[in-house]
């Protein structure tokens, strides 16, 4: 008897494709690759993926982003250049790369190397504001890509409670969300409880809300959110995640009805779980 092979990861999946994660999650969403849901990953039988096809490759390249692509992003970011920012994001777009592929395999990264440098006294404060700065003006050439035609999925409101000072997290999951067709309403960083929840309240076909909360000391301000958003009485999941929501539990304990992991790919995988 042939033992059963376990299931893999999407991720894992996209890698044996030689793609990238948002393009394997296409696969799933449209049918051409089988998948089920654990928690907030995608798993994928080896023998479904086996019997798909590799995808084409062009003669301007299959997409590929370097592996040098973040730290030379970070070196432009953190330097405050921002055409050379864009240098290394706009060579990526001409390679083949797709947008959510930029945010996802180079950008977050890429703030993730200018974090770690400034842990270790590598960047000082002026370098990380520099490189903050840089990435908000990328995430806002990069937006009109993710833009989609034809009726919606439902609205989405996601950002941060009062406090926290990091709004890319959440301007870059509206994108993403945009992408595959929900409408968002992204209230940004430091956002005060009542706002966030009038805004939930006036929101049209309204399908989750989502809090990121991806500074340590964050609880009591995201639960205040929770709270502001359970009085508004809206009838749909408060999902809750960031980096510093450690897992599911820690998530419940504030109020949220689902963890969203702790980026943007396992957010946006979460939010379509409820949505559909």
């Amino acid at each position: 008897m042939t033992r059963a092979r376990r299931p893999i990861s999407l991720q894992e999946a996209a890698d044996r494709l030689g793609v990238h994660y948002m393009t394997a999650y296409r696969y799933v969403r449209t049918g051409r690759l089988p998948a089920r849901r654990e928690g907030v990953q995608w798993m994928v039988d080896p023998a479904d993926l086996a019997k798909m096809r590799p995808p084409e490759r062009t003669t301007r390249g299959h997409g590929t982003i370097r592996s040098e692509g973040p730290a030379k992003l970070a070196a432009r970011m953190a330097a405050g250049d921002e055409a050379g920012a864009w240098g290394v994001v706009e060579a990526a777009l001409a390679s083949g790369v797709e947008a959510a592929d930029i945010y996802l395999d180079l950008l977050v990264p890429a703030l993730e190397v200018v974090g770690e440098g400034w842990a270790a006294a590598e960047l000082t404060v002026a370098d990380e504001h520099r490189a903050t700065a840089v990435a908000l003006r990328l995430v806002g050439r990069l937006g009109p890509r993710f833009a989609r035609r034809g009726r919606k999925r439902g609205t989405v409101v996601v950002g941060a409670p009062a406090g926290e000072q990091h709004g890319l997290p959440s301007a870059i999951l509206a994108d993403l969300l945009r992408g595959v067709g929900f409408e968002v309403l992204d209230m940004g960083a430091n956002t005060p409880a009542a706002s966030f929840a009038e805004t939930a309240k006036e929101a049209s076909r309204l399908v989750a809300t989502a809090i990121a909360i991806t500074t340590p000391g964050g609880d009591a301000a995201g639960r205040a959110v929770v709270k502001a958003l359970r009085q508004a009485d809206l009838g749909v999941p408060i999902l809750v995640g960031g980096g510093a929501v450690r897992d599911r539990a820690h998530a419940l304990r504030l109020g949220a009805d689902e963890w969203s992991g702790h980026d943007g790919r396992s957010a946006l995988v979460a939010i379509e779980r409820i949505a559909r």
